[in-house]
């Protein structure tokens, strides 16, 4: 595994957790993390007290905010970083969390740890918000020139319908 695509996999997890509100149920990689590294989900009750650090540090990231959001997220959740082989010892990676760790605990370690890299530009991962009237999704821009300005082709084509209706009624 590249260290790049695994910081890219925990930030999705960050913004799924954040766009939904919830650790449970999430499908995709966010789902395949979890599972992989024998978390229990946390409860919504216990992602509560998650989700505002959680959220400003993505705004943060986005550059809505200062970036030393970020360092509240960390000091709150601090990376427990360590060296893993659960791929085998020719594909060692770092690790933020322990695996099999509580659910909010292997959570908010894990996407501090990657939105603090994320922040510093170390790995080449792009967060965005969605530029849609009324959507303001999180999404993580792996488009080849991290230009992407929307966080799904459902909102990019109502905003482009929504902008010719216009032109047309003027």
């Amino acid at each position: 595994m590249l260290y790049g695509d695994y910081i890219a996999n925990l930030t999705q997890l960050a913004v799924d957790i954040c766009n939904t509100g919830t650790a449970r149920g999430l499908d995709g990689i966010s789902a395949e993390l979890m599972t992989a590294h024998r978390v229990t989900p946390p409860s919504d009750e216990e992602l509560a007290e998650l989700l505002p650090p959680l959220r400003a540090a993505l705004g943060a990231v986005v550059g809505e905010a200062d970036v030393l959001k970020v360092n509240e997220l960390l000091s709150g959740y601090p990376p427990n970083l360590h060296v893993s082989l659960h791929d085998g010892p020719e594909h060692a990676h770092l690790h933020h969390a322990h695996d099999g760790e509580a659910g909010l605990t292997w959570v908010g370690r894990s996407c501090a740890a990657a939105l603090a890299h994320v922040a510093c530009g170390v790995p080449d991962v792009s967060v965005g918000r969605c530029a849609a009237a009324d959507c303001g999704r999180f999404f993580v821009d792996q488009s080849r020139n991290r230009s992407r300005k929307f966080c799904s082709n459902a909102c990019a084509s109502r905003t482009t319908v929504a902008a010719y209706r216009a032109r047309k009624r003027a």
